[in-house]
């Protein structure tokens, strides 16, 4: 027998054990400690799952007796049994990783019904249309969910009946009628169900729907266990980086029943609203129904607050007990209930999934409350959800017709193309198009569509449904429950208030106000609530590390300063010279003469110094971080493929191409096998210093300029791909010549740091040597991912990258998140730098700067600063904050 222990009743556990027991298994216990009404059960460890995985899907030695120990405790305290002809024990199967993932993994319930307990139940309740309900529902369950049968055979067959017998609902079926379908449900098992996959089905030759509630049991817990590995589960994890070898614990509850009748329901409710975070209770609930039925949407649900209407005795003892759970977490809850004949138990709570502004007002709240600290406030944002808040909404001065309502599931607005398949969604969105998800309802082998799409609109469903909750974790606009939508996916239309819509229409959603409308929108950029803006604020009181942005143009300056920047550190020159530049700067590169080429820069002198001139303003009192030009010279010129096929139709034609050969003849002697590694950034420089020249020229006189009106501008000058000191220094003592030549020509001074991008491995392992010659590092982690890899970013994200990702032969994509080892090389530019320079200033400018992960990994490495895209900058500003709060907490409890 093994020591190991793997099985806990629920009055075992508590909230700090959701590692061990997952976070549905820890808060039933911690809700049995608290001695809220909670059907007694016990937990199979997440541990326990990945034993089994590794085991090559079979039990660790010892589980089966557990387990078997806790079903007859389980079964003394009920004073029922399992598979009982007289009064039969009935038990529920659900799934509960360590982080919550609604709707990702499987759940089975009424287990222990079989052909001789069904009618024990019948007798010990009088009810038979209950007993038949919750059998056909077990069959259902269990056949989708353990043995893969496809679950529009069951649906298909309920519509037929109800068709047959001239209903609407469900519940409109007799009990005779739900027998009838029992029947059903087992030949449809019969005829679906492999032999050879489960041959313990096997009776008289041929599968049998399971009758020995022991098989019933173990291959429900193995069908958790299974699900952990299944596409939709693995896709979740994918999304928000919830690493795999966690496993999932498996819950075995006494079930309650919310199907006896009009005094029993089931609902799901947060102690809050997640859509905005306003104070009110909020959610679904049905009576007469499973706790399936309100978030799958099969029907159209009340809202919470009529529950004290409808059944009042149970909805004063739920309100209790949404003041108590919200106390005793200090956060927002959210529960799961169901009502056995007036009697409210609890099925479940965590703190529930929420959308970033409701996340915002919560913790504003909360702390106005005196629940929680402003510090926990800060962590407890996700700083991926401010994305959420940054979301486009519909243009508030265009005028447009609505053509339905729905449920204003999750905020924000979208438009796009329709689609109704998860498998379109996702093909239309990697080929470029913007689509909407249009469905009856989601299930969660639509996630990979729901990821694609750029909005979700369902026609049924409540706001706790699958499609609900999963877009608003998401920051998808999601609408739900368009009752008026009538879908037919099979033919693609979708017909609403005499309108067909296609695929391939147009619509647009607005997931705040729940409007669908026919045709393109015009989408705005949002405004932030002002609990953003002090979250933020609380946020910039704490963090250590700067925010700066990566920006090109003064607009982009404008946006990263109101968004929080604070400064500019990275200003892409190269971006500067396209458009209607372009022709000059083709002019300068393919001079034959001196005069042509001074022509050429001293056009790009004027329009350069402009440029700078708009950055400056737009940044006043704050640094700018200018890099000098860095792509190949050539990324400026024509395609010489499409240049030549040009020139051969026109010879073709008759037509003299002599001139047009000459300059493909230039294009293509620039042309260089690796670009990325060849003539760029500061080699640029050296080999053409007059174009390096203009640029720190016009930089100069654009402040010069801006001091003498009475401005502040602080320009910095950084000097890219260097690769040993002495390129650097020979850019510094060019550039620093002539930026003391405009300074004594304009009679004005200040200072102007000159630095470099560490972007080359070998910049980094010498950076003691580089530090002598510059100001400041900034880190290009771009370039400097793709050199140590030895990967062309452009290339290896579409093609092995993902496949390097299922394979788990990189934990990230590096081009996203910080590598380790990339980042020890960071850490170790930063270190040497130091060691020959002390006030040297060091930043990021890569992509990776507005990651929060990689934030967090650069404030421990010791980074004056990180710079990122605008709409990254509010999620920089808080990562830094936590990372601070994080770093304060550790050096607290290690004292």
């Amino acid at each position: 027998m093994s020591d190991v222990k793997r099985v806990y009743a629920f009055s075992e556990g508590d909230a700090s054990m959701k590692f061990v027991l997952g976070g549905k298994g820890a808060n039933l216990a911690e809700m049995t400690r608290l001695g809220l009404p909670v059907p007694p059960g016990f937990t199979i460890t997440c541990q326990a799952c990945v034993e089994y995985s590794q085991a090559g899907s079979r039990f660790p030695e010892g589980l089966d007796a557990e387990i078997d120990r806790h079903v007859e405790q389980l079964e003394a305290a009920m004073g029922k049994r399992l598979g009982d002809s007289d009064d039969a024990l009935l038990v529920s199967v659900r799934s509960g990783a360590p982080f919550s993932m609604p709707g990702m993994m499987d759940t089975i319930l009424n287990l222990g019904l079989n052909d001789v307990s069904v009618q024990g139940v019948i007798a010990q309740t009088e009810n038979p249309r209950f007993a038949w309900d919750s059998y056909r529902r077990f069959i259902q369950m269990f056949s989708k969910v353990v043995l893969n049968v496809e679950g529009d055979l069951f649906e298909n067959a309920i519509s037929a009946m109800k068709q047959s017998r001239d209903v609407r609902n469900d519940t409109d079926l007799t009990a005779a009628d739900l027998e009838s379908l029992v029947g059903q449900f087992k030949e449809i098992v019969t005829e679906h169900v492999s032999a050879d996959e489960f041959p313990e089905l096997v009776v008289d030759g041929q599968v049998a729907f399971p009758q020995d509630v022991a098989v019933q049991l173990r291959l429900s817990i193995e069908a958790v266990f299974k699900s952990w590995m299944n596409k939709r589960a693995i896709d979740y994890r994918r999304l928000y980086k919830i690493d795999d070898n966690l496993g999932t614990a498996v819950n075995v509850q006494t079930m309650v029943f919310g199907n006896k009748g009009e005094t029993s329901g089931t609902g799901v409710a947060f102690t809050r609203n997640p859509a905005d975070g306003t104070n009110e209770y909020y959610g679904d609930f049905l009576t007469n129904a499973q706790g399936e039925d309100v978030v799958a949407g099969i029907r159209n649900t009340q809202p919470i607050v009529e529950l004290l209407d409808v059944l009042p005795e149970a909805g004063a003892e739920l309100w209790k007990v949404f003041e108590t759970l919200e106390n005793h977490y200090r956060d927002m809850c959210d529960i799961e209930f169901t009502i056995e004949q007036g009697k409210l138990w609890m099925l479940q709570t965590r703190v529930g999934k929420r959308t970033a502004r409701a996340a915002l007002k919560i913790a504003v709240d909360m702390v106005e409350e005196g629940l929680i600290t402003r510090e926990e406030a800060v962590l407890r944002i996700d700083p991926d959800q401010l994305d959420q808040l940054l979301h486009p909404m519909f243009d508030a001065s265009v005028t447009y017709d609505v053509l339905t309502k729905g449920l204003n599931a999750s905020p924000g607005a979208a438009v796009g193309e329709v689609v109704f398949t998860a498998e379109d969604a996702e093909r239309l969105n990697n080929e470029g198009h913007k689509v909407i998800l249009v469905r009856w309802e989601t299930t969660p082998d639509d996630l990979h569509g729901m990821v694609a799409a750029q909005g979700i609109l369902t026609s049924h469903g409540g706001k706790t449904s699958h499609a609900a909750v999963v877009a608003r974790g998401m920051g998808t606009p999601c609408v739900c429950g368009a009752e008026a939508l009538k879908i037919d996916a099979k033919n693609k239309v979708v017909r609403v208030a005499g309108v067909e819509i296609h695929e391939g229409d147009m619509l647009s959603i607005n997931g705040t106000t729940g409007d669908v409308v026919l045709g393109e929108v015009a989408l705005v950029e949002p405004k932030p609530s002002g609990e953003f803006a002090t979250i933020l604020g609380w946020a910039d009181e704490f963090r250590d590390m700067g925010v700066r942005a990566n920006a090109d143009t003064p607009d982009d300056a404008i946006r990263s300063r109101e968004l929080g920047a604070e400064g500019i550190g990275l200003c892409r020159t190269e971006h500067m010279f396209l458009g209607d530049r372009k022709q000059i700067v083709q002019d300068m590169i393919l001079a034959e003469d001196d005069e042509t080429r001074e022509a050429s820069l001293a056009q790009l002198l004027s329009v350069q110094r402009e440029d700078f001139i708009g950055m400056f303003k737009a940044m006043d009192g704050l640094p700018v971080t200018v890099r000098l030009l860095d792509p190949p010279l050539h990324e400026f010129l024509d395609d010489p493929r499409e240049l030549e096929v040009e020139i051969t139709k026109a010879e073709c034609e008759g037509k003299d191409m002599t001139e047009e050969r000459k300059l493909l003849a230039q294009i293509d002697g620039m042309t260089e096998a690796n670009p990325m590694l060849g003539l760029r950034g500061c080699r640029l420089g050296i080999m053409f210093p007059e174009i390096y020249a203009m640029q720190v020229r016009a930089i100069t006189e654009a402040a010069c300029m801006l001091r003498k009106d009475g401005g502040d501008p602080r320009p910095e000058i950084m000097i890219p791909l260097v690769s040993v000191v002495a390129e650097l220094e020979t850019l510094r003592a060019e550039s620093e010549k002539i930026v003391g030549q405009v300074m004594a020509d304009q009679d004005c001074s200040f200072e102007m740091l000159i630095g470099t991008m560490i972007e080359l491995p070998r910049a980094a392992v010498t950076a003691d040597e580089i530090a002598k010659a510059a100001d400041f590092f900034s880190f290009g982690t771009n370039d400097l991912t793709q050199t140590t890899f030895g990967f062309s970013r452009d290339d290896v994200e579409g093609k092995f990258v993902p496949r390097y990702l299922a394979r788990k032969i990189l934990p990230r994509n590096p081009f996203e998140t910080i590598d380790t080892g990339v980042a020890k090389l960071v850490e170790m530019g930063c270190e040497l730098g130091r060691s020959t320079n002390p006030k040297i200033k060091l930043g990021v400018c890569g992509e990776h700067g507005g990651d929060p992960e990689s934030v967090k990994m650069f404030y421990k490495i010791g980074l004056t600063y990180v710079s990122c895209s605008p709409f990254r900058v509010p999620l920089a500003r808080l990562a830094a904050a936590q990372a601070t709060l994080a770093e304060k907490a550790t050096v607290s409890d290690n004292r």
